[in-house]
């Protein structure tokens, strides 16, 4: 997991720059925003439109979840990700709380390859019903 490699050095030093938690804070963005676009696109391959709403980023969540692409346990660890997210993209990144912040960075690399898995089965899946019907 080399790509979580300068986050782990990060969050092995016990102070924290306010640079760093906002490096931090990105990277948890980023990701997560990486795994809706996933989502996103999955649920658009299985022609399944997400609802133009306030709450769309909830909404993908729960559709991914009522479709079998994620299950409902990875949905409530990614939902935490989506509530930070929010607080984050909606400029309150100057109120970084340390405490919230850390166990969600420190959760990332597991969270991601849980992920990684259930979008692979998802994939598997889809792959064996493909060649099933031929």
């Amino acid at each position: 997991m080399d790509r979580f490699r300068a986050l782990n050095e990060a969050l092995q030093r016990k102070e924290k720059t306010v640079v760093e938690l906002a490096a931090i804070s990105t990277f948890l963005q980023n990701t997560y925003n990486g795994m809706e676009n996933i989502l996103k696109r999955v649920l658009k391959f299985k022609r399944i439109s997400i609802p133009v709403s306030a709450s769309w980023h909830k909404d993908l969540l729960d559709l991914s979840v009522n479709n079998q692409i994620i299950s409902l346990e990875l949905s409530k660890k990614l939902d935490e990700y989506r509530a930070f997210r929010h607080f984050f993209i909606h400029g309150y990144g100057v109120l970084l709380d340390k405490e919230r912040l850390m166990p969600l960075a420190d959760s990332l690399p597991d969270l991601w390859k849980d992920f990684e898995f259930e979008i692979a089965t998802f994939m598997k899946s889809v792959n064996n019903e493909h060649s099933s019907s031929k």
